[in-house]
């Protein structure tokens, strides 16, 4: 078993106590909740252009949702363009086996492929190795029979998907999920490119938009009261 050195960003694993990671544990309620009135089971994150944050909130999203003792949590990285989850998450061991793969082999089963971290109840299927033909990887009828799978076998399934704007691969990923959540960098995504973004996808899909980086934090305003809860925090790395 490879060891993992996990990106200190990953405050749901790294420092659960903390009042970032605890505002992540807030989106999970808000998941949670919806999955209560509409049966939603597999989210994909996305953002509107890429460095807004998509992917370290898709791995903090699926740390918190897997502190419970019986949640199976599966999260899936289908950037298959710029993977970037196994590198966060330290999965250096060199088996390249991951969702193209698992795609490519009409065989391929997805228990082979997802990793356990740690002692948290969450598993990682990396993105693999597609080659060029990605528009092919994410079009074909495989890729629904593997997430059938997925949902088989795990309680809730995330999916670090690429930003909407620069390709159409989020795009053609949405038709296959049960919702969406958008990340968008706070003080710093423009509206119109926000606008754009949600003109590609299913607005039914729409779970929320998750502000990352917020230089503003409620924190700052409520200091006096959340100081004794968590003394040594100095920001909120996201709000849904």
């Amino acid at each position: 078993m490879s060891t993992h050195q996990y990106d200190s960003r990953l405050v749901s694993l790294t420092n659960p106590a903390s009042f970032a990671a605890e505002q992540y544990q807030g989106l999970r309620l808000t998941i949670e909740r919806m999955a209560r009135t509409n049966g939603a089971q597999v989210i994909a994150v996305t953002s509107p252009a890429a460095g807004e944050g998509k992917t370290l909130t898709s791995i903090n999203l699926a740390g918190a949702l897997a502190r419970e003792a019986e949640g199976r949590v599966l999260l899936i990285d289908a950037d298959l363009r710029r993977p970037s989850v196994a590198r966060s998450l330290g999965i250096t061991d060199g088996d390249t086996n991951g969702l193209a793969d698992i795609i490519a082999d009409p065989q391929g089963q997805l228990a082979a492929s997802a990793r356990g971290i740690g002692s948290f109840n969450l598993s990682v299927v990396p993105a693999g190795m597609p080659g060029p033909a990605v528009h092919k990887v994410l079009r074909s009828p495989r890729l629904e029979q593997v997430l059938q799978e997925a949902r088989r076998q795990f309680d809730v399934i995330v999916i670090d998907t690429p930003p909407l704007l620069p390709v159409f691969d989020s795009a053609l990923l949405s038709r296959l999920v049960d919702g969406l959540l958008i990340v968008v960098a706070a003080n710093q995504t423009p509206r119109k490119l926000l606008g754009e973004a949600l003109n590609l996808v299913d607005p039914a899909k729409v779970m929320g938009i998750v502000f990352n980086r917020d230089d503003r934090p409620m924190f700052g305003y409520y200091d006096e009261y959340y100081r004794e809860y968590f003394p040594e925090t100095s920001g909120v790395a996201s709000r849904a």
